[in-house]
């Protein structure tokens, strides 16, 4: 894809994703959140994230995160509700993360980035190995969650 590749933004770090990245942090009721076991091999291998990576020239963040949450969890994206976004901005590179609602715990499937993919309580996701960027971010995450 045109978006493949490593990019050293205006703030001196390495990133995937020539024209930035996005990711999809799915809320199921309870509330449960979507997240994803990347493969060792991966960026930020072995750590736990949302679903995401590069985006292409010609897609939107939203697009990005819509087709890599498809291709990496074959989540139903017809049944998201787009609640919320939080943009990290390095400048020349940023990372965008949806907030969005699905009205079930929905089936999902790990493909070969993802080692694992679970459905986590809110509490209990600070008790995995988070990916660093994920990390960070996620008190501003929780923040966005819809209303349970």
């Amino acid at each position: 894809m045109d978006g493949d590749g490593w990019l050293d933004c205006a703030l001196g770090h390495r990133h995937w994703g020539v024209h930035g990245a996005a990711g999809l942090l799915a809320v199921a009721p309870g509330p449960y959140v979507l997240l994803q076991h990347r493969a060792p091999w991966s960026h930020g291998g072995d750590t736990w994230g949302v679903p995401g990576g590069a985006r292409t020239s010609t897609e939107t963040a939203e697009q990005a995160a819509r087709r890599e949450t498809v291709e990496e969890t074959s989540l139903d994206v017809a049944q998201l509700v787009v609640h919320a976004s939080h943009v990290v901005d390095h400048g020349t590179w940023s990372y965008t993360t949806f907030v969005a609602s699905v009205p079930e715990r929905l089936p999902v499937v790990p493909e070969r980035e993802s080692v694992d993919l679970r459905w986590v309580t809110v509490p209990r996701v600070v008790e995995l190995p988070l990916h660093h960027a994920f990390a960070e971010a996620w008190p501003a995450l929780q923040r966005l969650l819809p209303a349970q």
